[in-house]
């Protein structure tokens, strides 16, 4: 098991699955996430977005879009793909991300702290209003220093383990060119295949 970098093939995968676990797209771009994906069978895991917000005042870091596939929830998937995104922003430059989420208690066991509306930035609370007002009327304000960042030992010996559950892992469809809108018998293609 392995977190990447999402690459423009993901952006179907990663559209489908956010819609269905009724995630944040606003501004979507596909470069923006990672994902986290079983070495053994190339099977994507789970994934998660920095999203980095430019205003006059100045720019803050957001992680949003954060979901496991429920096969392989509770395996420290969600634990690696948040390691990820802090250390993106770190390499980006920024010392504190921020977080709105109405689960808090997943992030605050890696030194996420909740951070009362009042005492935000003007931005990042206008941010959250903005999260309140739209699927998440109950969203924290999280917060957290990038070299505040703590693993659980138990996320990370998990992650080493980490296998889809056999009941709920349903394996993924190939992909057919129907799906990229291509009808297959009236393509033609540039290159002959000799077949």
């Amino acid at each position: 098991m392995y977190v990447r970098d999402a690459k423009n093939r993901d952006e179907v995968w990663l559209l489908d699955h956010i819609e269905a676990m009724d995630l944040d797209d606003v501004a979507f771009r596909s470069r923006d996430y990672v994902i986290a994906v079983d070495e053994a069978s190339n099977t994507r895991a789970g994934f998660g977005r920095i999203r980095i917000h430019k205003r006059e005042e100045g720019d803050f870091c957001e992680l949003t879009g954060i979901g496991v596939l429920e096969a392989w929830r509770g395996q420290g998937v969600g634990a690696h793909v948040v390691e990820r995104l802090v250390k993106t922003a770190g390499d980006e430059g920024f010392e504190q991300v921020y977080c709105f989420t109405n689960e808090p208690n997943y992030l605050v066991r890696f030194g996420f702290d909740p951070v009362e509306s009042e005492s935000l930035p003007t931005p990042v609370r206008e941010r959250l209003e903005v999260k309140r007002e739209g699927a998440m009327p109950d969203a924290v304000a999280l917060s957290l220093s990038v070299d505040a960042f703590e693993m659980p030992a138990e996320a990370r010996e998990a992650f080493k383990r980490a296998a889809p559950e056999a009941d709920s892992a349903a394996s993924e469809p190939e992909e057919r060119a129907e799906d990229f809108g291509i009808d297959p018998e009236s393509a033609t293609y540039k290159y002959d295949t000799g077949r």
